[in-house]
């Protein structure tokens, strides 16, 4: 039952802000009591496997742009293309990136990353004489520092990591100076100066920038500036930065701007800062920050992208946002969309192209890296994988989830299901999970005689495997609410399993970390597992 007084607080808001009150089965879901359903305002087109996609096809777009874990976004404008990548955290192969010639519709080019480092945090994507740089901060426990990865084509090979010991900075955005030296701008208003490689620091951080500061009754995390990315346009240069903190309180993250006329300072705070910031809880997209502006692909049309999480999914991560924007007569530009709510006019000339890719798979062809990727590998990890025959055969590691590496994957949709048979050997445990860490997953393995509930992050019950050592399973998570099904005759009959889930607390404001409640399979144990035939399905 919805307390009055929190029902009757939401209608006021909903009032005060034009809003028709909603039904108490609503304001349930608003007050993340239920999982929230489907409106009757504006909704995604559905492509590949019924995903959303923003493309309208009427000539405007719904966002995200790109759906899922995809926060921190950097772009590259490279002639009539779009390449962008993303903070990619404990997964590897890592920084996957996206191509587009509309900057609406995205398909996937190659990841990058193939040694673990850490958790990459905020990277910086860019080109300069002709070659491609990723700038990537990336964090051990205890410790951080930053490294630089490069190639020739944007599709590979790419370098492996060179560390370019910068301890305690995180978000590095690349700029070339009016003298033509290449500096990275760091978190806080930092900055260091690149050896003519770019695969170097010279010299010591200095501090060139103290960033606008809000308000002290706005309810933010945290001050943290990050996640500066610089451009020049005539005279000046201008820096975006993201203040206000990650996560935390929906109205707290942020976009400001500054511009000089020289990178070393003054730098000039917007007259108009914040241009973005989620201003009310009953807004669709929160925490919206961590902007790039790019060029469109008609000369004179701006836009930009960053990231926000999605009301009531935080379980889906950050997930990337388009905005136009405007340059004003003073010089400086104004980011428009409003709340994002709405569709938008779409850029203007761009060539639309595929969106997004199946995350059904065959094991026919390899997708390593592209869509499954490993949480937090040891050396050696990938030779647990072997692809042979529209098989997957994984080799177990560990006892559980929470002492092996699976094999997970982004999703973007608010409900979906995924379904796989597996097999396994003797002394083996395998399944199908929702990952977020080692400390928080839920999902349903089983051994031969055995399944295996996950719940919490924890092994919660052992009850009887009526299927032996080979199985059918379905996951269904139909908007945080989790059920199981099996099968043991090949899909002809399914069972559905006596334990559901709830998952709406599964993300970084309860455990930390940034990350995404992430489908994917498991295999621990002695032994192997195989997998056949994983599909998946969004619902509506």
């Amino acid at each position: 039952m919805v307390d009055i007084n929190r029902r009757g607080a939401l209608g006021s808001l909903l009032a005060g802000a034009g809003l028709a009150a909603l039904p108490a089965s609503a304001e349930a879901a608003q007050m993340g009591l239920l999982p929230a359903k489907p409106t009757s305002g504006p909704t995604w087109t559905t492509g590949i496997e019924g995903q959303r996609k923003a493309d309208l096809g009427d000539g405007t777009f719904l966002n995200p742009i790109l759906t899922g874990d995809r926060p921190d976004p950097s772009i590259l404008k490279d002639g009539a293309d779009y390449y962008m990548t993303h903070s990619s955290f404990d997964a590897y192969p890592g920084l996957l990136i996206w191509h587009s010639r509309d900057l609406v519709n995205w398909t996937p080019v190659t990841t990058t990353l193939k040694t673990n480092v850490g958790s990459i945090w905020a990277p910086e994507l860019c080109k300069h004489k002709g070659r491609y740089y990723i700038y990537l901060p990336a964090k051990f426990p205890g410790n951080n520092t930053s490294y630089v990865i490069w190639a020739d084509k944007i599709e590979g090979p790419w370098s492996e990591p060179i560390d370019l010991k910068l301890p305690r900075y995180i978000d590095p955005g690349h700029i070339v100076d009016e003298a033509g030296e290449r500096w990275l701008f760091l978190s806080g208003g930092d900055r260091i100066k690149l050896a003519p490689d770019g695969l170097s620091t010279v010299g010591k951080p200095e501090h060139v920038y103290d960033p606008w500061r809000y308000p002290d009754d706005w309810d933010v995390e945290g001050f943290s500036p990050e996640g500066p990315k610089l451009m020049r346009r005539g005279e000046y240069f201008y820096m975006i930065t993201a203040v206000g903190g990650t996560a935390g309180p929906p109205t707290g993250h942020m976009v400001i701007a500054a511009r000089a006329k020289s990178l070393a300072g003054p730098w000039e705070n917007h007259p108009r800062n914040p241009l973005v910031r989620t201003t009310d809880n009953a807004e669709k997209w929160w925490s919206r920050g961590h902007a790039t502006l790019v060029e469109g692909p008609t000369p004179g049309d701006w836009w930009t992208v960053y990231h926000g999480y999605e009301n009531g999914y935080y379980t889906l991560g950050r997930q990337t946002l388009l905005a136009p924007v405007t340059w004003t007569a003073d010089g400086w530009f104004d980011i428009g969309g409003g709340d994002l709510s709405q569709p938008i006019k779409k850029p203007k000339g761009g060539k639309p192209g595929p969106h997004g890719m199946a995350l059904s798979d065959d094991f026919s062809t390899d997708k390593y890296g592209v869509q499954w990727n490993f949480f937090d590998p040891k050396p050696g990890e990938q030779d647990r994988i072997k692809r042979e025959g529209g098989v997957l055969t994984l080799k177990g590691a560990g006892e559980a989830p929470s002492t092996g590496s699976p094999l997970i994957f982004v999703n973007g949709d608010q409900a979906y299901e995924i379904e796989c048979e597996i097999e396994i050997e003797p002394e083996t445990r395998a399944g199908l999970i929702l990952f977020y860490d080692r400390q928080l997953y839920c999902g349903l393995g089983f051994d031969a005689k055995n399944f295996v509930t996950h719940q919490y992050g924890i092994e919660r019950g052992r009850p009887a495997n009526p299927h032996g050592a080979k199985m059918l399973m379905r996951l269904r998570n139909n908007r945080h609410i989790v059920s199981f099904h099996t099968s043991g005759d090949g899909g002809k009959t399914w069972k559905r399993f006596d334990r559901g889930m709830e998952v709406s607390g599964y993300h970084h404001n309860v455990r930390g970390g940034f990350l995404m409640l992430k489908p994917g399979i498991y295999a621990a144990g002695k032994g192997s597992a195989r997998f056949r035939g994983f599909k998946y399905r969004a619902l509506p």
